[in-house]
């Protein structure tokens, strides 16, 4: 072999040598040996052997990136709380072994962080995606719960039960234990979230309009204003319910018909979210059917939060839908600063004179030297409005 390159190539000392895939490293080194100053082209295409069932020693520590967000999450929050709230849950000395309660819940947090709103889909990603199994803690061959008994655990054990409400909760008072929340500055919206049903499937109801709360705080202080100044009280007036007509899905009725300016027609649900200004993080989450006016849960879930973790708020951020005088009067009986968004008024003027005026009463009826509330006049274009940037910016403007 080395006399045939030595006569082949010896009449043409510019040429070189193509060395194939299955040139062994053996037959190299002979060549270069022999041939000393030519060159050798390896070729550019790499052929990848399949070794899919090579054996090697791994963790599934080591394969899990370490700026992955669950990584983070998992440093962040002790997920062990869970076992003491769901116990009572669970029978001690009956029935098959049950799947480890954080495991469930744990799948719940990874299907919500993910976007993963199949529970079968969220298995099969769970089955193949590293990451998911060192979060859940199992192996890489660790078999994963079936989706029906992931389902079925949270609709017949978890859903009659306030345990994700005191999951929800523990998870802020980590939180606030880690000076992440404070509670000083609040933000509230809401936002729709779609029903799993066809607006064109519904029966009408006759339905008698909710009474508000602020209506008999509103004549208990005008009797009480009355007998101050030595006048008589108003006559009593059993005021007849007023009624309306409303759409329920036949296929889900806890849903409700939403019809709002800017916004599409169907049935959906409201998410009421608030979210504290110190790091972001949600501190409230309530859902109401799609035709509940933002509004009317505001007050009890704020009050709820500032008992439940003893928030001393001093201001809140609110958009245009939440500047009405039950609001505005609680704000002030709260001794609370709100910045409230403010909406042009597209109905007639004599309407919205009337409306002004009567929110005028109402706030100089309460404490109107206390009033600190800073309108924003937002334009009158259907624009959707980014609730932690726009308000944020607009109670950093007070300061």
């Amino acid at each position: 072999m080395s006399e045939l390159l030595s006569k082949d190539l010896s009449s043409n000392p510019c040429c070189g040598i193509v060395v194939g895939e299955l040139c062994s490293p053996q037959t190299l080194d002979k060549v270069l040996a022999i041939l000393p100053g030519f060159c050798l082209y390896s070729s550019m295409i790499k052929r990848k052997s399949e070794q899919q069932s090579r054996i090697e020693l791994v963790t599934i520590e080591s394969l899990v990136p370490k700026e992955h967000l669950l990584r983070k999450i998992d440093k962040a929050i002790d997920f062990r709380f869970i076992y003491e709230k769901v116990e009572k849950l669970y029978c001690a000395d009956n029935g098959r072994p049950a799947v480890d309660p954080v495991v469930l819940f744990k799948m719940l947090f990874i299907g919500y962080l993910f976007g993963i709103r199949s529970e079968q889909r969220l298995v099969q990603e769970i089955e193949v995606n590293v990451a998911y199994r060192w979060f859940l803690g199992f192996t890489l061959t660790d078999k994963i719960p079936h989706a029906s008994t992931f389902s079925q655990n949270r609709r017949r054990r978890f859903n009659e039960s306030n345990v994700y409400q005191e999951i929800f909760d523990e998870i802020v008072l980590q939180a606030v234990k880690r000076k992440m929340v404070d509670g000083k500055v609040l933000y509230t919206d809401s936002t729709h979230l779609k029903a799993s049903a066809n607006k064109g499937k519904f029966e009408k109801a006759v339905v008698l309009q909710s009474v508000r709360d602020y209506v008999a705080d509103l004549d208990a202080e005008i009797a009480e204003d009355r007998d101050r100044h030595g006048k008589k009280p108003l006559p009593h007036r059993e005021a007849a319910p007023a009624e309306k007509e409303i759409k329920i899905s036949t296929v889900d009725p806890d849903s409700g018909y939403m019809v709002r300016d800017g916004k599409p027609k169907g049935f959906f649900y409201l998410d009421h979210r608030t979210v504290d200004g110190c790091c972001g993080i949600i501190t409230d989450s309530h859902v109401t059917p799609g035709n509940v006016h933002d509004s009317q849960p505001y007050l009890s879930r704020l009050d709820r939060q500032r008992q439940r973790f003893n928030f001393k708020t001093e201001s809140v951020g609110l958009d245009a839908g939440y500047f009405t005088p039950h609001i505005c009067k609680g704000l002030v009986e709260r001794n609370i600063y709100g910045v409230i968004g403010y909406s042009r008024p597209r109905t007639a003027p004599v309407i919205c004179a009337r409306k002004i005026l009567y929110m005028m009463k109402v706030l100089t009826a309460t404490f109107v030297r206390k009033i600190k509330y800073l309108l924003i006049e937002l334009p009158p274009a259907k624009a959707t409005v980014n609730m932690p940037l726009t308000l944020q910016s607009a109670a950093l403007a007070r300061f």
